[in-house]
């Protein structure tokens, strides 16, 4: 049996992790011909099937899940060696991928991502900004940014941006001339509001708080939008009542065309997080990413 090259085990891997071929051949830069073509001269060189490969899916054998699980700490342990070396030379490489939402990495291009472009020119920043929720690591993502509450428990979590940031729910002076501002949140349904539409295809509930007590509330309005930033807009050219996060809107607030109505009920929650895995190998791309923004809060 000859022995394997590096190249098939990388791309065993990536395919393995992923369980995608596409998105494996996505993450090396090679094409999902070649990539299959290289896992197959691997299950070759070992005479052994690795994969279960069908028009939808690709799962492990037995013997591919006992490769992985020995290959996988190995090659992680690698990258992270060549990483340091590049480190000590002063030339930390490669390719950082977040994934966010869309205020979630605007926020980063605001704040840390020009510092850290100018302090580590060989990394290779790629920022993916969409309303879903995805599991980082299965999309290939070496970290994603979220707000607090959505972050999963088994994540590392490092704040990005303020403690915390709050809902509110805003409307132009106009449109309250002819409305009164509601008092309570029940008073919404006499309001035309701006009705957010989620990734999932639902309609978001409005949540609030006050003392202790907890209202969700079912919208109504003839206007439904799934971004925020054009929620805002309809709001100031008087559509109606929007509920969007608090920095969204801050411009036009201070400006005045919009105010806050139920502020009261819109307390503070957690901020924006950058999230990664605890149990693998950290990059020296996002080590240092991590570093700068702990920099910059401090």
């Amino acid at each position: 049996m000859s022995k394997p090259t590096f190249a098939e085990l990388r791309a065993f891997m990536a395919v393995a992790e992923h369980r995608s071929f596409r998105r494996a051949a996505d993450l090396l830069g090679l094409s999902r011909s070649s990539l299959s073509h290289t896992v197959r001269g691997l299950e070759q060189r070992l005479d052994t099937r690795l994969l279960h490969r069908t028009t939808r899916s690709v799962a492990l054998t037995e013997s591919g899940e006992r490769l992985l699980r020995r290959l996988q700490p190995l090659l992680n342990e690698l990258d992270t060696l060549l990483e340091d070396v590049a480190d000590a030379q002063g030339r930390t490489t490669g390719t950082l991928r977040i994934n966010g939402s869309e205020g979630a990495i605007r926020l980063l291009l605001q704040s840390v991502v020009p510092a850290f472009l100018a302090r580590y020119p060989g990394v290779e920043l790629d920022l993916v900004a969409e309303g879903r929720l995805v599991d980082i690591v299965e999309q290939g993502f070496d970290a994603g940014v979220r707000l607090g509450e959505a972050v999963p428990l088994d994540m590392v979590a490092v704040r990005v941006g303020p403690a915390s940031l709050r809902f509110l729910a805003v409307a132009a002076p106009g449109y309250l001339d002819g409305c009164p501002a509601p008092q309570v949140p029940a008073e919404l349904a006499l309001h035309q509001c701006i009705r957010q539409r989620l990734p999932s295809g639902k309609l978001y509930r409005w949540e609030f708080h006050k003392q202790g007590q907890e209202v969700a509330v079912d919208v109504r309005g003839s206007l439904t939008l799934d971004n925020s930033q054009l929620m805002v807009e309809a709001a100031a050219d008087g559509l109606g009542i929007a509920y969007v996060p608090e920095p969204y809107a801050r411009a036009l607030l201070d400006e005045g065309r919009l105010v806050a109505v139920l502020e009261d009920w819109c307390p503070p929650i957690p901020g924006l997080f950058l999230y990664f895995p605890g149990n693998r190998q950290v990059p020296a791309g996002l080590r240092a990413f991590v570093d700068l923004l702990r920099e910059t809060a401090g």
